[in-house]
């Protein structure tokens, strides 16, 4: 039988509900049981496709091409379990699918309401396609008392009632703050937290409660009392020293005991945990440390790129170091005068990451060009793999009027937008009039690496499968060119016709991939490419 745990947050948001969910996910996982993970977001977009980095963050992509929130991410890096399509679900979605159902007359000239089709939509997306799991966990996006979030916080109402006894379990992540002028830590917004989810119809059973300093004794019988909750189920969430060590800490503080209690299981196995130990070792014993540059466009909000920042300290993992990074705004650098010198040196490696449109698209070329000629190891990702190629262009092999059709129209179009590709036996076809939302070339892909190259040699295979989110692609026309000025192209689709992944040989480390392998890296298997990029930056260390 499948159980199911609901994890809704109270009194703010970014409380750390995603985390939460993996790092339970993780400890359930430890005691060998099989887990899925979904996440259930409120707002009315249909994805997250469209939506600016500083609105919603990072946008995970999975292997079936879903557009999808950064928590799956968190999911994936913790249990290991790859997430799909049918994981992420929202508003947008929901009322898309009914609105079409409703067009084509598939409800018999009902009155189409919220209830009960929109919580039928939403009961039916948490119960599909759950396998053979033992747990199924739900997180709930948004804070309790969201408007927006209404429907989905009565579908699980409705959930629990419909489910056999036993079967379900709602996890409440809260916040205790604690007011210095008084002295004092508060429980007065847990217990607003929690009247608000009773009055809707759903009693926690166990409370989660983020809290800068140890929760005294009396303050737990407390919120247990006025929580209606067991005292032993008012479990303290202090900061843990790294994300990594969250599964420790929730297990020394009994979180999955409770869970597994909640659910009658008396006898479940003892966790296997040895592998997180071996992780919070090493993330306590580095030997040494690097820093990297991150020349990017939406740096003042890193969570634009939390799989890179996470695939970055798995490099590290794997080297034994510790990864600072040093975020540099690409916007910076797009004037004649900017002095790139002083913003990089002493990095010991530097990153392109992905991105769109015009901004910061310069100072990108600029610091390609900065890294190249300085020797700097240098990892350009989707956009900054692009705008990498462009300098080789200019400079390398000097072409005039190369630039990409993303903004303008270059005289040369080194990088240009893809009308159509193949996706399994179907033909993808776009143009500039298609819709924004849904419209990249998304998910895994396979690519073929050149014999003898360095990102053969790093992955050890020359067949890979990576995953893709971008709309333009450099144009394989100038392949010959570019080759001859000294730009290797190292990785191509398997009909030769979309260049994957470029790298220049005889410089210390410099490759560009058009795919997002940040997705993929996890920190029991950091993904290749980041280990060694992470290595070259070790060695560089040593010379500056």
């Amino acid at each position: 039988m499948t159980r199911y745990i609901f994890i809704t947050g109270g009194v703010v948001s970014s409380l750390g509900k995603g985390i939460a969910s993996a790092a339970l996910g993780a400890l359930l996982q430890a005691r060998g049981y099989k887990v899925r993970l979904r996440k259930l977001d409120p707002y009315l977009n249909v994805d997250p496709g469209t939506m600016s980095p500083y609105q919603h963050g990072e946008v995970f992509v999975t292997d079936d091409g879903a557009e999808s929130d950064l928590d799956l991410g968190h999911y994936e890096r913790f249990t290991g379990v790859s997430a799909e399509q049918s994981d992420n679900i929202t508003t947008g979605r929901i009322y898309q699918n009914i609105i079409n159902k409703e067009r084509r007359g598939d409800y018999l000239g009902a009155t189409v309401q919220v209830i009960p089709h929109v919580t039928n939509a939403i009961k039916d997306f948490v119960l599909s396609d759950a396998g053979d799991v033992d747990f199924v966990l739900c997180e709930i996006g948004g804070t309790v008392g969201d408007i927006e979030g209404l429907p989905f916080f009565e579908a699980i109402r409705q959930l629990n009632q419909e489910l056999e006894p036993l079967q379900a379990v709602f996890v409440h992540l809260t916040l205790l703050p604690f007011i210095s002028t008084a002295g004092e830590m508060k429980t007065k917004p847990t217990q607003h937290s929690v009247k608000e989810l009773r009055s809707i119809g759903i009693q926690p059973n166990i409370l989660l409660c983020r809290s800068e300093r140890p929760i005294p004794e009396g303050e737990r019988r407390k919120i247990g009392l006025f929580c209606n909750v067991r005292q032993d189920s008012v479990i303290e969430a202090l900061d843990s020293e790294h994300i990594y060590e969250v599964p420790l800490d929730y297990h020394r503080r009994g979180l999955d005991k409770e869970v597994l209690k909640h659910f009658g299981i008396n006898n479940a196995p003892e966790p296997d945990l040895s592998r997180w130990h071996d992780i919070s070792d090493s993330l306590r014993t580095p030997d040494g440390s690097v820093e990297i540059a991150i020349v990017g466009k939406y740096v003042s909000l890193p969570d634009a790129y939390k799989s890179l920042i996470e695939a970055l300290h798995h490099g590290g993992l794997a080297n034994q170091v510790k990864v600072k990074i040093r975020w540099v705004q690409s916007e910076e650098f797009d004037s004649d005068d900017a002095d790139l010198e002083a913003k990089l040196r002493g990095a010991h490696a530097i990153m392109l990451p992905g991105g769109f449109g015009e901004r910061g698209a310069t100072g990108k070329i600029r610091t390609a060009q900065y890294a190249r000629e300085k020797k700097i190891p240098c990892f350009g990702i989707c956009y900054g793999m692009q705008m990498a190629v462009v300098e080789a262009a200019r400079n390398m092999a000097q072409i005039d009027g190369a630039g990409t059709s993303e903004f303008g129209a270059p005289k040369a179009k080194i990088v240009g937008l893809m009308e159509e590709w193949t996706k399994g036996n179907a033909k993808e076809v776009r143009s500039e009039s298609t819709d924004l939302g849904g419209t990249l070339r998304l998910g895994s892909y396979t690519a073929l690496l050149k014999k003898g190259s360095r990102v053969a040699e790093i992955y050890g295979s020359e067949s890979i499968e990576e995953r893709h989110r971008h709309r333009y692609e450099v144009n394989i026309d100038f392949k010959e060119q570019l080759e001859e000025a000294g730009l290797s192209f190292s990785g191509l689709s398997p009909d030769g016709k979309l260049p994957e992944i470029v790298e220049i040989p005889d410089h210390p480390w410099y490759i560009g991939v058009q795919y997002h392998p940040e997705l993929k890296s996890r920190p029991f298997e950091p993904h290749p490419l980041f280990s060694s990029f992470i290595g070259a930056a070790k060695v560089q260390s040593r010379l500056v």
